[in-house]
């Protein structure tokens, strides 16, 4: 497939595969129990193979220091105020010391991936240090991978693409809360308009380019 880089010097990045969404005894706003299971096993699979390869993992945290930064969001703020929504416990999400607040620790190598914590919106690039992550590190290539496909992984791909990074979206490697048609439809405007939609195994078949690199939390 033709990503629109001569030589693709990839780098995942993994969106929000944390405990408040994926761990049932604390998440907070969860992925259902056998949908978590299945992105985890197919996150782990992938990981494997990346690190393999050499290429890096960075994994966005979700993390606030109070209710009032995400009540900041008017979009937020009313599906808080609405029972019927699914995402009404959003104001009560990721606050900080809450046990959500932690990559799950299958997914997460501490002495090879980076960490950014400091995600606050859908967009990853939004008020976080990964650009700078990604560009000082020669990185021209993003595989997106987390949850969820129609929120976070969406508006990434979408900022991805206007940094005029090459965007893959990992398919069996990302979900939403919000069912199967909301998944399918954000993955069919990503594979219209900002990148590519390619399988973990698809992927396999691309030439890795990047030597290991030691873990930073940034």
């Amino acid at each position: 497939m033709d990503l629109g880089v001569d030589r693709p010097v990839p780098a995942v990045v993994a969106i929000d595969l944390h405990r408040g969404h994926l761990d049932p005894a604390v998440a907070t706003m969860p992925l259902a129990a056998d949908r978590a299971e299945r992105v985890l096993a197919a996150n782990a699979r992938f990981f494997q193979t990346c690190r393999a390869a050499g290429i890096p993992i960075v994994h966005l945290l979700t993390q606030y220091r109070d209710a009032d930064e995400i009540a900041a969001m008017p979009a937020w703020l009313a599906r808080s105020r609405n029972p019927n929504n699914p995402r009404t416990n959003v104001l009560k999400h990721n606050l900080a010391g809450m046990p959500g607040v932690t990559v799950m620790p299958q997914l997460l190598d501490v002495k090879r991936d980076w960490v950014v914590d400091t995600k606050k919106r859908y967009d990853c690039f939004i008020g976080t240090d990964l650009d700078f992550v990604l560009r000082t590190h020669g990185i021209n290539t993003v595989f997106i991978t987390g949850v969820n496909t129609n929120s976070c992984v969406l508006s990434t791909a979408c900022a991805a693409c206007s940094r005029d990074y090459a965007v893959v979206v990992v398919e069996d490697c990302v979900d939403t809360m919000d069912g199967p048609a909301l998944h399918d439809a954000a993955l069919a405007c990503i594979r219209t308009a900002f990148g590519a939609v390619m399988r973990s195994d698809e992927i396999r078949k691309l030439q890795a380019t990047k030597t290991e690199r030691p873990t930073r939390s940034v």
